[in-house]
Parts: C-alpha cells; sequence; structure tokens
C-alpha cells in the first residue's frame, strides 16, 4: 500500500509540474523585464486596454445561456430516454456526438451560409426580424445556438455517466407514489441526485465558450478569446500576459462554479 502511494505522489508530483513550470515561466517572461528588473507593466497594460469588460462579460453571458439552453435541452430527453426508450440511446448518442467529427471550419461555413441566404429570402415575412435579431452584437443568439450544438458531446457524456449510476426509474415512481407530477418528480426527484453530472456539465460547457474562437471571430462577433488574440498583437510580453490572465480568470470561475454546485442543502426534519 506504501508503494502504491508513492507511486500516486510520483505521478500527481510529475503532472503538477507538467503543468505549473510553462505556467511559472510565462508569469517570470511577463514580469521580468532585461535592464528593468520586475515590472507589472504588461499587466496593467493588459486592464487598460479598451474592450476587456464588455469581451469578459459576453462571454459570461453566452455561457450562462448556453448552460441553461443545453441543460433544459438534455435533461428531459435524456432521462425520458432512459425511461421511455432505452433502445434509442445509441441513435442518441451518434447524433450527439456528430460535433466532434464536424470540423468547426465548416460548422460556421453552414451556419454563415444560413444567415446570408434567410435575408435574401425572407425579406418580406416576418422571419427576416428574426434573423436580425440573433445577430444582435450585444447579444448575439446566433453563438448561444451554435454553442450547444458544440456543447452536445461533452453534455451528454456528463449526464449519461450520472444517470448510470442513479436508479431513475425507482425515484420517479417513488415520487409519482407519493403524488408528484412529471415535472415536480424530475426537479425533486431527480436532480438532486444528477449534481454531480450537472455540475460536470456545466464545467465543460463553461470552458468551451470561455476558449472558443473560430465560430465567434468568423461571424463577426468579438467575445473574450476573440479579444485576448485581437489585442495581443506584436507584443510578446502582453501576449503572454493575456493568455496568463485567461488561464486565471478560466480558473476562478470553475472554483466559483464548484464551490456554489458544491453547497449543501439542509436537510429538513420531519
Amino acid at each position: 500500500m506504501a508503494r502504491l502511494n508513492l507511486w500516486r505522489w510520483a505521478v500527481l508530483g510529475l503532472a503538477g509540474l507538467y503543468f505549473l513550470v510553462p505556467l511559472a515561466a510565462s508569469v517570470v517572461f511577463t514580469v521580468d523585464v532585461p535592464g528593468q528588473g520586475v515590472t507589472f507593466d504588461a499587466y496593467t497594460a493588459v486592464f487598460s486596454t479598451a474592450g476587456l469588460g464588455s469581451s469578459l462579460l459576453l462571454s459570461l453571458e453566452l455561457a450562462a445561456a448556453t448552460i441553461a439552453v443545453v441543460l433544459l435541452l438534455m435533461v428531459p430527453a435524456m432521462v425520458a430516454l432512459r425511461l421511455g426508450s432505452p433502445g434509442l440511446r445509441p441513435v442518441v448518442e451518434v447524433v450527439c456526438s456528430l460535433p466532434l467529427v464536424v470540423p468547426p471550419i465548416a460548422f460556421v461555413a453552414g451556419i454563415g451560409t444560413v444567415l446570408r441566404w434567410g435575408p435574401e429570402h425572407l425579406a418580406r415575412t416576418p422571419l427576416f426580424q428574426t434573423f436580425v435579431a440573433i445577430q444582435d452584437p450585444g447579444f448575439p443568439v446566433v453563438l448561444v445556438l451554435a454553442y450547444v450544438v458544440m456543447a452536445l458531446p461533452f453534455v451528454h457524456r456528463a449526464l449519461d455517466a450520472g444517470l448510470r449510476s442513479v436508479d431513475v426509474r425507482t425515484l420517479v415512481e417513488a415520487a409519482r407514489s407519493c403524488g408528484a407530477g412529471w415535472p415536480q418528480a424530475l426537479v425533486r426527484a431527480v436532480l438532486p441526485n444528477l449534481r454531480g453530472a450537472l455540475l460536470n456539465a456545466s464545467f465543460l460547457t463553461l470552458a468551451l465558450v470561455l476558449g472558443e474562437f473560430t465560430v465567434a471571430q468568423l461571424l463577426g462577433f468579438q467575445p473574450f478569446a476573440v479579444w485576448i488574440v485581437n489585442i495581443s498583437g506584436s507584443q510578446a510580453q502582453l501576449s503572454v500576459a493575456v493568455s496568463v490572465l485567461s488561464l486565471l480568470v478560466t480558473w476562478v470561475l470553475l472554483l466559483v462554479l464548484a464551490g456554489f454546485g458544491g453547497r449543501t442543502r439542509p436537510t429538513s426534519r420531519g
């Protein structure tokens, strides 16, 4: 047992060095200026650059909307699939895995074609305003729809793993026998037992939205990832400082989400 624990610590130590050494080297590169010593000018330049707050806020709004939509879509579908049609699970798995085999450049090319086709052929219909509204730069709904599709493989895997560890049929039948309706059984009996799976799905979706660049750039929007690339330019220290800050922001958001999801509700006494 002691030997096994030693190997575990050795593997964890090597993994920590693999991730922390490049990060530490990046931080040193941004603060150590030859001839000036330690300076934080690169980081102050990042915070003084226009667009930081608006791009980060836009990415957070997109992430929150994407998480809400994909969970509202997938959780009832996965529960209904497990209860009523388990034979269709391979079909749903294949459909949800399709975004992994479609290159993002091809995906965004298809979206762009539809967005150009709509205003040209639907100019005299009410749908024209819909095409205009979903491309509002203040909150581009089209990005939410694209991110929902891109997040399907990760959310499906997380929810499927969570549902496999829970006896959903027994939980639903117990809730129904106590007089609960289907929505109430889902919310009060199933979802509390899927907290870990829901949290994992939210983690993956948040990381996807914060780091996605191709779709947003080619569609002409500027969330956080696009802003990072646009301000990097030819200044090496500024570029690395932005990368370090973006990594730290992602970590902080994931920790906040983990802390929020890890809170336990007080148990009521009869």
